[in-house]
């Protein structure tokens, strides 16, 4: 298949507002993630302790996959590098595995807040809009 004369579109000055937000979001997200694997649990509240216990442990290993590839995929962004598509990828099926305990382990389910659920959502879509983002970018011929 002859590969088509592509010719990059001129960047748009909202592509560094996208780049900088995705780069917020994953601070973010490395935070709450240094956050959780660093406390005590007895300086929780009860039911976040039993939730925290839950949780089983491949869950963080997802999680610290999710926040880690999308912190180096928002540099990416900012760096206007083509590997922030893979990462941001990568975080975004990290996202979701992070949260899949909520649906697939009963005492975790049990456990789980209506605001957990919400929290979930909205990261997940964070996620993917950061995804589409980069991936919108890298189309227009805007990452390297």
């Amino acid at each position: 298949m002859a590969e088509a004369n592509y010719a990059p579109q001129p960047l748009k000055g909202w592509y560094w507002l996208g780049a900088i937000a995705t780069l917020a979001f994953m601070v973010i997200g490395v935070l709450g993630y240094l956050a959780t694997v660093t406390a005590d649990p007895a300086s929780v509240p009860a039911d976040q302790q039993a939730l925290m216990a839950a949780m089983p442990k491949w869950q963080t290993a997802v999680y610290a996959i999710a926040v880690w590839s999308g912190l180096v995929g928002a540099i990416g962004l900012l760096l206007r590098r083509r590997f922030a598509v893979p990462l941001l990828l990568l975080s975004l099926i990290g996202a979701v595995g992070t949260f899949l305990p909520f649906a697939i382990v009963p005492r975790v389910r049990e456990l789980a807040t209506e605001s957990n659920g919400v929290a979930a959502v909205i990261v997940v879509g964070l996620c993917w809009t950061s995804f589409w983002f980069a991936r919108h970018s890298a189309q227009r011929g805007w990452l390297r």
